[in-house]
């Protein structure tokens, strides 16, 4: 399988941060953002990446060179202006090839553990679903949710009267099939979330609510807060050692 890391965003709550560095490679607990992501797909055995660019995106290739370091091969899509998520899916299709295919947000620090990807890609085959997403508790700063999960299925909100049913927040980690992205011009900026309502509606979405560590690095503050637990962490696992 092959994920695409996002990179291409602007960043514009991160700064001044994001006026000279790309938010995915803004350093928490030693490392940028993204390199969290490769370091973890890589131990999953995910190990052909995609990842896009636009806001002072020659940074990347710059920093992250061909993946070598991680054991990874790394593909790069400079999309020159932001295409916006499904655009900047859609611009990389031909580099990430026919069958279910994963993305992350590079933006975000999570510990989702990527070697279930293989496991939700082979149900989303068996069961025709087109997208697989990973949902979290919904953050102080998204209270309302995004999507309304029912045992392992992305329904629509009018399923809330169901008592077995919640509303929950995108963690930006989903799976997807290429077919999605197809009808999108290559080159033409799109979002993500009108197409996942209507595979939602159609009932080709399966899901997950993942409980784990999860954080949206959206603003300073945030990523200073993750910078010095990750920091802290990594201190006491030191000492124990």
């Amino acid at each position: 399988m092959k994920a695409m890391l996002l990179a291409a965003g602007r960043g514009e709550r991160m700064r001044p941060l994001t006026d000279h560095t790309p938010k995915p490679l803004l350093q928490a607990g030693g490392k940028p953002l993204i390199v969290w992501h490769i370091e973890r797909l890589a131990a999953a055995g995910i190990r052909e990446l995609v990842i896009n660019h636009a806001h002072l995106g020659k940074q990347l290739p710059r920093t992250l060179g061909d993946g070598s370091k991680w054991g990874v091969k790394i593909a790069y899509s400079d999309e020159g202006t932001a295409l916006e998520t499904a655009g900047g899916i859609a611009f990389a299709l031909h580099l990430l090839g026919s069958e279910p295919f994963a993305v992350v947000n590079g933006d975000i620090y999570c510990e989702y553990d990527f070697a279930a990807f293989a496991h939700h890609a082979a149900g989303m085959q068996q069961h025709g679903d087109n997208c697989h997403l990973v949902l979290v508790n919904n953050p102080e700063h998204n209270l309302k949710g995004d999507f309304c999960l029912q045992g392992k299925r992305v329904v629509p909100p009018s399923s809330l009267l169901s008592p077995h049913s919640s509303i929950l927040t995108f963690s930006g980690i989903g799976i997807y099939q290429p077919a999605l992205f197809r009808q999108i011009a290559r080159g033409t900026a799109a979002p993500l979330a009108p197409l996942l309502r209507e595979q939602i509606a159609a009932g080709k979405a399966s899901g997950e609510h993942y409980t784990g560590t999860w954080i949206d690095v959206g603003t300073p503050a945030r990523l200073q807060q993750l910078d010095n637990d990750l920091t802290a962490k990594h201190n006491t696992q030191h000492e124990k050692t």
